[in-house]
């Protein structure tokens, strides 16, 4: 017997792909809580890191569990990030605070803002009983070939049900990410590429995704590449090929991220999808995150 869940067919042999592209949408705001709460934002300036903007923590805060690595390491497992934007934000990161300090920093910083966010929910059961069925998740997953979620999954679990959520959700949203990145690969769409052909489907403005440090004239220079492969039209949206190749890449990217789904089994997945619905709600509810994204979330 299957289940129709929101055009996912849910069957006994495991979890089907919209499962798993709802769980990141779930799963997604709980861990980015960590690079816009003013708790971590606060814990951050206390480290010694500019909070005028977000990008000076962003990067250490999220890099810190590569270690020491400096920005060629953190362009190439962040990706779409100009390797001019995160050298000018990780050349100064170390000698401000020390990764093992970064990472206190953050864990500080969440436990705070979940508390603030969740309130008395923060100790309740739902949420004790959501963080253990991550935690299953997250331990299940296979991080050859995925630096940033083997990066996460190598630090200890923290003690308390909200951060362990936090940190699954992490270590989930990671493993996701690594796989994104290897679709992106074999899609043949190198970084700003990936940035140009998600704008040409809507997935954001273009004036959202300058937020990753591409020129006027690197993001022309790949539009024009777009264009010659017949993913662009001249105007800068996507063609049928476009539309296509990003589609096959947001398949891919699930198929890659739905391992620790189909360990955790679908009746535990979707049991975990209920149980953080007041979270994710909570969350979005803060108003803390942005209203549009460069991830494509609602939109992909």
């Amino acid at each position: 017997m299957s289940v129709d869940i929101g055009g996912a067919v849910l069957g006994g042999g495991g979890v089907e792909l919209g499962r798993v592209r709802q769980m990141w949408h779930l799963i997604e705001p709980l861990h980015a809580v960590l690079y816009y709460a003013p708790e971590v934002f606060e814990e951050a300036t206390a480290l010694g890191f500019e909070v005028g903007e977000r990008w000076p923590s962003y990067f250490p805060l999220r890099a810190a569990p590569l270690g020491a690595v400096g920005a060629e390491r953190v362009s190439s497992a962040f990706y779409s990030f100009s390797p001019r934007m995160v050298a000018e934000h990780m050349a100064p990161a170390w000698g401000i605070a020390s990764p093992e300090a970064a990472i206190e920093a953050r864990e500080r910083g969440v436990d705070r803002a979940y508390r603030a966010i969740f309130g008395d929910r923060v100790d309740s059961p739902e949420l004790a009983e959501a963080a253990s069925l991550a935690r299953r998740a997250a331990e299940s997953v296979n991080t050859a070939g995925r630096p940033l979620a083997a990066a996460n999954a190598e630090l200890p679990w923290p003690e308390a049900p909200h951060q362990q959520l936090w940190h699954a959700a992490t270590i989930l949203r990671e493993h996701r990410g690594d796989g994104h990145l290897a679709a992106l690969l074999v899609a043949g769409l190198d970084p700003v590429e990936s940035l140009v052909s998600f704008a040409a489907i809507g997935a954001a403005s273009v004036e959202r995704f300058e937020s990753r440090g591409w020129s006027a004239g690197e993001w022309s220079a790949a539009g024009e590449r777009l264009v010659a492969r017949g993913l662009l039209a001249d105007d800068g949206t996507a063609t049928d090929a476009g539309r296509a190749l990003r589609q096959e890449v947001e398949r891919h990217t699930d198929e890659l991220a739905a391992a620790p789904w189909r360990a955790l089994g679908p009746d535990a997945t979707g049991r975990l999808a209920d149980l953080l619905g007041e979270f994710w709600v909570a969350v979005l509810g803060s108003g803390l995150l942005p209203s549009e994204t460069t991830l494509g979330i609602g939109k992909v």
